[in-house]
């Protein structure tokens, strides 16, 4: 029996942009840009001063009253997490449990949910009393005075904001989601696994319906000094911090990390036509691979964990790369890695690299870590809806390695097939093809309207 086709009927995104995608992809064909000085901390001392945070929120606004008691083990993650999911729900025409208890329009043991997770760092505030009770007088830790004095310091509930699987947990408890859950803890390339296994969940007939998100906020002080220690940050544009994340570019010295998340709904085509509801593109093609570097701060340099991703890809959507019409590369501004992931494309697209654009978000978003992926994605679709690709931005001129078509002017054209790839400095790399469909025909007296 062939495996059922899976579509994406509804997505939603938080990013420095905005609280949605809409708002998000008004800001990315303004070349707007979400990154700047931070404000979650105070960054004195830190060689790169800068991230992408989200606008301010309230997040009750964003949970039903049943549930507010549980807002206080919400990281800042899980928050992020269910705004966006919020939104993806609500764009599929899907009533849940969390949205309206009386007016449910799903089977809730039929919605799987699989979300990408990264390393959730603690709130400084939370852990110190019980650091500094487990310090001897030369200042040094003593694991021995952790477990016996610190300890005690610590609320019992405190992990439970900063488990990975908390993202899945919350938004599954709020919406009733009853059916397979899965947490990715893969990096960058979280959400496009995620994404990847709900589609096969839904393709083995384990659910018609999945949720496959990814959310991080890596504006913590933890995170952003190891970034700094690791070399990874851009450093030369604290003074200009919308100039200061440049894929491709020449002038291109590190990356900007930030905070986001995004969410999509898939289906079956199949339930897709019962309940009418908008389909946006098809699944067609996944890939994954690994970058195996004994230097794990950067990519390979011949970057073939990320072609053979792409290729994968490729090969499952049955399409050329000369019918790509456009391609989102993970493109961080780091230089060592831009340019293996440039190899990669320049390997996989051979003739088609003079004409199909590439274009990245992180010089508008920054990283957000396993979001990034989604948040993507998220671009992707909306490009495909308007036929609209972007400038890019602060890549007025390429490196000397780079060879790809990045686009200097807006370009609207019948955006077709899309590549989406991703990869982590732990060594997964994944890839994802988009396509465009030109008609859904309904299921003859089964298609009920959504609402």
């Amino acid at each position: 029996m062939a495996a059922d086709r899976v579509v994406v009927s509804g997505f939603g995104a938080v990013t420095p942009l905005g609280l949605t995608a809409e708002k998000t992809w008004q800001g990315l064909c303004a070349g707007q840009c979400g990154i700047n000085t931070i404000k979650a901390f105070d960054p004195t001392g830190f060689d790169c001063k800068l991230a992408g945070e989200v606008p301010e929120f309230k997040i009750r606004d964003y949970i039903p009253k049943s549930v507010r008691k549980a807002a206080k083990l919400m990281s800042r993650d899980i928050e992020l997490s269910i705004i966006a999911s919020l939104e993806a729900i609500k764009s599929a025409g899907l009533i849940t449990k969390g949205i309206d208890e009386s007016a449910v329009n799903i089977d809730s043991t039929r919605i799987a949910i699989n979300f990408a997770a990264g390393l959730i760092s603690c709130d400084l505030l939370e852990i110190a009393p019980a650091v500094a009770q487990s310090l001897n007088g030369d200042g040094s830790f003593d694991m021995h005075k952790w477990g016996k004095q610190g300890i005690e310091f610590v609320t019992p509930l405190w992990l439970l904001k900063y488990l990975p699987n908390m993202l899945a947990c919350h938004v599954g408890i709020i919406h009733d989601i009853q059916g397979p859950s899965n947490t990715i803890t893969c990096a960058e390339a979280g959400s496009h696994i995620a994404i990847i296994e709900a589609s096969q969940q839904i393709q083995r007939g384990s659910a018609d319906i999945a949720l496959a998100g990814g959310a991080e906020g890596k504006v913590n002080p933890i995170i952003m000094i190891r970034q700094n220690l690791l070399k990874r940050s851009s450093v030369k544009y604290n003074d200009k911090p919308d100039q200061a994340c440049r894929p491709f570019d020449k002038d291109a010295c590190g990356c900007v990390f930030g905070e986001g998340a995004a969410v999509l709904v898939l289906e079956s085509l199949q339930n897709a036509q019962k309940r009418c509801a908008k389909i946006y593109a098809e699944i067609v093609g996944t890939g994954q691979s690994n970058n195996i570097n004994s230097k794990y701060e950067n990519l390979e340099a011949d970057g073939q964990g990320i072609r053979i991703a792409i290729e994968k890809a490729l090969s499952a959507a049955k399409i050329t790369p000369d019918q790509l019409d456009l391609v989102i590369p993970h493109g961080t501004g780091i230089p060592q890695d831009d340019a293996a992931e440039s190899k990669a494309l320049e390997m996989v697209l051979k003739d088609a690299v003079k004409n199909v654009p590439v274009w990245s978000t992180k010089s508008m978003l920054s990283n957000t870590g396993a979001a990034s992926g989604n948040v993507d994605i998220a671009a992707a679709l909306c490009a495909m809806r308007d036929n609209l690709i972007p400038a890019a931005k602060n890549c007025p001129q390429k490196a000397d390695w780079c060879n790809l078509n990045i686009p200097q002017q807006t370009i609207k054209k019948d955006v077709r097939n899309v590549l989406v790839c991703s990869y982590t400095y732990g060594g997964q790399t994944a890839a994802i093809v988009l396509k465009k469909l030109d008609s859904i025909p309904v299921i003859p007296n089964e298609c009920e309207e959504s609402a």
